[in-house]
């Protein structure tokens, strides 16, 4: 069930869902902010005693989630590193993770050739995601699910939806950019948290027309949960349609590249 704190410790992250046998995870942030720094979000999923982290993040960010994910399973037990796409916010610090953990990386196809800058040369840890996406299987029977979300905003990019805590994972759709000293963990405001999504959304999303087929992928999941890589975590039922709601009508991309070029 969700066990949402509102009394949050934001570098120690907080548990958001826990059946007993099963847990979604939020890591935390830095305790301190840092201009000119994207602020990134990181989660945990563990099952039955075996971990799988969804976008563990860059080099910058690497001890404070192995610290927190340390208070749940021991390094060893992740065997799951989920990238959704190949920016160096989400997957610099894969060499320091493939160090640490017995743990395959899971990315799409299309990036496993950039995995090189990042120090990766021996890809036989690698399972490289073709592009209608796939599934994580789990020694438990459970299964996570591997969706596309391609040019949303990268090129190749996944969404992970967790079946049991019913939790979508969306990487940079839902992100929201905060002000020095204005981030908080949870929703309740939509009116003014769209205003930090919008911005975003219509820079760095490539259409709306890969939205609507977005949208039309993930319309048969049952969405409790919508965690993003950046921003807030959105777990209001009416939040997350009017969410959906908001992004089939947005014009993004290619759409307003009008405007961009004048």
């Amino acid at each position: 069930m969700a066990v949402l704190n509102k009394e949050v410790d934001i570098v120690r992250g907080d548990v958001i869902y826990d059946d007993g046998m099963h847990k979604f995870i939020w890591l935390g942030w830095e305790e301190h902010e840092e201009e000119g720094l994207v602020q990134v979000n990181q989660y945990l999923i563990e099952n039955k005693g075996i971990g799988v982290i969804l976008d563990p993040g860059g080099i910058h960010v690497f001890p404070r989630v192995v610290a927190n994910v340390s208070r749940y399973l021991d390094l060893e037990k992740i065997q799951h590193l989920f990238f959704s796409h190949q920016d160096p916010d989400v997957s610099s610090g894969v060499a320091l993770w493939l160090s640490v953990t017995p743990a395959k990386v899971y990315i799409s196809e299309w990036w496993v050739r950039f995995l090189p800058h990042y120090g990766i040369f021996d890809v036989s840890r690698v399972v490289k995601l073709q592009d209608k996406g796939g599934r994580i299987q789990l020694p438990s029977g459970d299964f996570l699910e591997i969706i596309p979300a391609h040019f949303l905003h990268s090129i190749a990019n996944f969404n992970v939806y967790d079946s049991r805590s019913k939790t979508l994972f969306t990487g940079d759709i839902g992100a929201a950019i905060f002000s020095k000293g204005q981030r908080y963990t949870y929703v309740e405001d939509f009116d003014n948290h769209l205003k930090l999504m919008e911005g975003f959304h219509k820079r760095y999303l490539a259409s709306n027309t890969v939205i609507k087929k977005y949208l039309n992928r993930i319309s048969r999941l049952d969405i409790q949960i919508i965690a993003p890589q950046h921003g807030a975590i959105i777990y209001k039922k009416e939040h997350i349609e009017r969410f959906f709601s908001w992004l089939g009508n947005l014009r993004c991309g290619v759409d307003i590249s009008d405007e961009l070029y004048g």
